[in-house]
């Protein structure tokens, strides 16, 4: 069961209707893929399980880094709320520095 790290889709159960209304269980996949995005704050290629649409919305927030950053705690798997600690530390120490 695939689970996309940064927004936690997953499988989703739903019903396919016939013409005459009988109702079959169906679950639909999400497509979840596993991706190296580069993170440029930390200098580095992450490697997550990442849905397509999710792929989509970080090329059109502007890079991985600030998506992460925008993102909900509670939606992050423990990989990456790991990812945007060190991300964050990173940040606050390249602040202290200038």
């Amino acid at each position: 069961m695939a689970i996309c790290e940064l927004t936690g889709k997953g499988p989703v159960s739903k019903n396919l209707v016939s013409h005459s209304n009988i109702k079959t269980k169906s679950r639909a996949m999400a497509n979840v893929q596993k991706k190296r995005l580069f993170s440029p704050t930390l200098n580095e290629f992450v490697q997550l399980n990442v849905a397509t649409s999710t792929i989509r919305s970080i090329e059109h927030t502007g890079g991985f880094d600030k998506y992460l950053l925008n993102q909900k705690d509670g939606l992050l798997s423990k990989r990456a709320l790991s990812f945007k600690k060190r991300l964050k530390t990173r940040i606050t120490k390249a602040a202290k520095k200038q």
